[in-house]
């Protein structure tokens, strides 16, 4: 049965907020500004810290991780933090690849001095500018051509000797001997005169014959005289050879003596050049010989050629001045990080050599800071295996990153450089948790972490910082003068971003973007300065721009598509608050709560988590009110009750309790029969003792609540309440303040279900007296009576079916 009595009940006015807590008002009126004030970093005191910290310690894995949402500021802390540190420390070497002539496929890596690396490469382009110029000129000289002439007579003594002889012996046969170019020929001697080949056929055949012998005779004392003619070609290429290789070794000599005085304290450089010296030997003799077609060739392709083969490739010159480098990489595909090989086609086959090679970020910031984005590291594949692979191992290796699945792409394996680096990952508090879990290296890799704070206190210090920081960006982007007042609007206004009205918001990046949106509205109306009305237009714009979803649920309740009362009163249904977040935008709408209560035993059935739509957190909301029920209600006898519980015209997922009050008072109402006010809504959490907990989006949810109502027209009957923990987060619109100012609108703030069920039915909820007893009439008393009720029948049906 239910009670339907109802006792006179003040409305307890102690839970209605005053106008001025509903918002944080900020007076910058007496704020002035210094020139020479520094912009940095707002706030984020722990986050420096750390910061400093992990770039102070040097030992192997305090690499750092810098947690955060972006819009904090967060690269902006660490290039602008490592860039003051790394100022004064020393520069790294730079490096260089060269050319390995043994195995030219291995190229060789090169340590170089800061500052060394372009000034090298400028030394030996201007080496090979001089080979040009000297070669093939140095063949062509009097002296080398007389030099190799010699050798050339020397070798023609040795043939005419062998010649002479057959000659000789030919004569003496009646023979004689032609010789022409490198072709020998004989003829019969007849008369001291040579007889022609026709001459020749007309002689008997016995002289022929006869004359042929001879001739094979001849043939063979000439091969027997030439036996060693080889051996002379051979010794005469060699004396050539070894003549060119003294001409160019002295023609090169005094060009390399000075770059070896130069270089004489750089190892490396020192062996590579002397390195250059040799090869250039047969490099110069192969090439640049005159009426080779080498030598055919335009200058420019000559050096082109030689560039190739000799000139080192660069891959980083760290300058003197500037310190360790700092890097940051803003795509870090595989080979953006560890550096690439690159291939030209020639005649349809990709070649390539070490002047291919390119650097990656890890190589630019050796002996320095490399700074990634952690998101896209773990979205690249391969880089970060192959990143913390090059951690441990300490050096830098060029290679595919496919070799693993046979995708073979390499022609080169270039020298391994040592690494000394430190990372600073940056990224979202989900990725590193997510490397946390998933990686047992990650810890021993990144041992420091630096997290960002989502808030940042209002104190002077920190007001006076935010604003100079507004006053420098709309300076730094020729935006027009700001007021003090516009950034006292624009401080209130993070303070509503944070949901706090003692801590303002440290995404600046958002407050930036509303200063630049607020500027174009000022250009607009022709004003010379940014003022309040240009901050709230440009906030209002940016809401009416992502209000279209907001703005069709909005006419969906005016024209009663979706059923939410705004007055009157009704036994089981509740106006819940509820936030819905689309994008990067959110918004709150109210949503009508209903709850069915009948005799039995099937406990509280949550309707949207049998529809598998209800949420591990929104399910655990329900589930608490049993725990709430048998605490104050069911002492003394057991707890028996078929209720369901259902967000109407709820079609996507539910999340979160702050709809676990509502629930309960809904419930309450089904079970005793008190109706609740149609004009209230309410949201917050609560704990099985009754005591209601502190919910997120406070201040869209009453704006979401406070629109229908003004749409419906205000009657000074319409409100909200909210849990008091939530009191501190209020910074509600000008709109709402000022229907609370009027009376027509307003702001309970409650602790206990107690006190909201009060609100919500104007009875009296009831406190226990030393027996445990609620006073008669009580909204207690009536909840007790009523579940004491049906757990009779259902003993009763027990009985039965025994």
């Amino acid at each position: 049965m239910f009670y339907l009595a109802r006792v006179i009940f003040v409305m307890p006015e102690f839970l209605k907020l005053p106008v001025t807590s509903l918002r944080r008002r900020v007076d910058l009126t007496n704020l002035t500004f210094c020139a020479e004030e520094s912009v940095g970093l707002l706030g984020q005191t722990r986050a420096q810290h750390a910061l400093a910290f992990g770039i102070a310690m040097k030992t192997f894995g305090y690499n750092i991780f810098v947690m955060g949402d972006p819009g904090f500021g967060r690269i902006s802390l660490v290039y602008e933090t490592l860039t003051k540190h790394a100022k004064h420390q020393v520069s790294p070497a730079s490096y260089a690849y060269v050319d390995n002539f043994d195995q030219p496929r291995e190229p060789l890596a090169l340590a170089l001095p800061t500052n060394i690396g372009h000034q090298f490469n400028k030394d030996i382009e201007s080496l090979l500018d001089a080979l040009l110029v000297i070669f093939p000129v140095a063949f062509e000289s009097p002296v080398y051509q007389q030099k190799k002439n010699a050798i050339e007579r020397q070798f023609t003594q040795f043939y005419d000797q062998a010649i002479s002889l057959v000659e000789l012996q030919a004569l003496a046969s009646g023979i004689a001997v032609f010789k022409e170019s490198d072709v020998i020929s004989y003829a019969p001697i007849r008369d001291n005169v040579p007889l022609s080949d026709e001459l020749l056929a007309q002689l008997p055949k016995a002289e022929r014959e006869s004359f042929y012998e001879q001739v094979r005779l001849l043939e063979d004392y000439l091969s027997d005289q030439l036996l060693n003619l080889p051996q002379w070609r051979r010794d005469m290429a060699e004396q050539i050879k070894q003549l060119n290789a003294s001409v160019v070794c002295h023609a090169i000599a005094p060009l390399f003596t000075e770059l070896h005085v130069k270089y004489q304290d750089i190892a490396s450089v020192s062996a590579y050049l002397t390195e250059v010296e040799r090869h250039l030997n047969l490099t110069i003799a192969n090439n640049f010989m005159p009426g080779l077609p080498f030598d055919e060739q335009e200058p420019r392709l000559k050096k082109a050629a030689l560039m190739e083969q000799y000139a080192p490739n660069i891959l980083f010159n760290h300058e003197l001045e500037k310190g360790a480098p700092v890097i940051y990489e803003p795509h870090p595909l595989y080979q953006n990080v560890f550096g690439r090989i690159e291939y030209s086609s020639d005649q349809g086959a990709m070649i390539t050599n070490y002047r291919r090679i390119c650097a990656g970020s890890l190589h630019k910031a050796n002996g320095g800071y490399l700074i990634l984005d952690a998101e896209k590291i773990i979205a690249n594949p391969y880089v970060w295996d192959a990143l913390k692979r090059a951690l441990k191992q300490g050096s830098i290796e060029i290679e595919s990153p496919f070799s693993e699945v046979s995708i073979q792409t390499m022609t080169l394996k270039p020298e391994i450089i040592p690494l000394q680096v430190k990372i600073i990952l940056v990224g979202t508090a989900e990725s590193y948790y997510l490397l946390e879990e998933y990686d047992e290296e990650f810890n021993e890799l990144f041992k420091v972490l630096v997290d960002f704070d989502h808030a940042i206190t209002l104190t002077e210090q920190t007001i006076t910082h935010f604003a100079h920081l507004i006053k420098h960006h709309a300076e730094t982007a020729q935006l027009l003068p700001i007021t003090n007042a516009a950034i006292a609007q624009l401080l209130e206004h993070s303070c509503r971003l944070s949901e706090k009205q003692h801590k303002f918001s440290a995404r600046i990046k958002d407050i930036l973007d509303c200063v630049d949106e607020a500027d174009l509205l000022s250009r607009l109306t022709l004003r010379d300065q940014i003022d309040v009305d240009d901050i709230e237009q440009a906030l209002a714009a940016k809401e009416y721009r992502n209000g279209k979803v907001s703005q069709t649920i909005l006419d969906d309740m005016l024209d009663g598509t979706i059923l939410i009362d705004t007055e009157g009163e009704a036994i089981g249904k509740i106006n819940g608050l509820t936030v819905l977040e689309m994008g990067g935008s959110g918004f709150g709408m109210p949503a009508r709560i209903t709850t069915t209560v009948s005799p039995g035993s099937r406990g509280i059935v949550d309707i949207e988590r049998e529809a598998e739509l209800g949420q591990a957190i929104h399910s655990k909301g329900v589930l608490i009110l049993t725990g709430y029920l048998g605490h104050f209600y069911a002492q003394h006898f057991p707890l028996a009750i078929s209720a369901s519980i259902a967000i109407e015209q709820s079609y996507s997922f539910v999340d979160g309790d702050s709809a676990s009050l509502a629930e309960l008072c809904s419930l309450i109402s089904a079970l005793t029969g008190v109706a609740i006010k149609q004009a209230l809504a309410i949201t917050g959490s609560i704990n099985q003792y009754g005591e209601v907990q502190a919910i997120g989006g406070v201040n869209e949810k009453i704006e979401g609540f406070f629109r229908l109502c003004q749409a419906r027209g205000l009657t000074g009957q319409h409100g909200v309440i909210i849990p008091a923990a939530n009191s501190s987060n209020l910074m509600l619109k000008k709109e709402v303040i000022d229907a609370v100012e009027k009376n027509l609108f307003a702001v309970y703030a409650v602790s206990t279900v107690n006190e909201a069920l009060e609100l919500l039915t104007g009875e009296i909820a009831g406190l226990p007296d030393k027996e445990g007893k609620y006073p008669e009439q009580s909204i207690n008393y009536k909840a007790i009576s009523r579940l004491k009720e049906i757990a009779e029948i259902a003993a009763e049906d027990d009985k039965e079916e025994e």
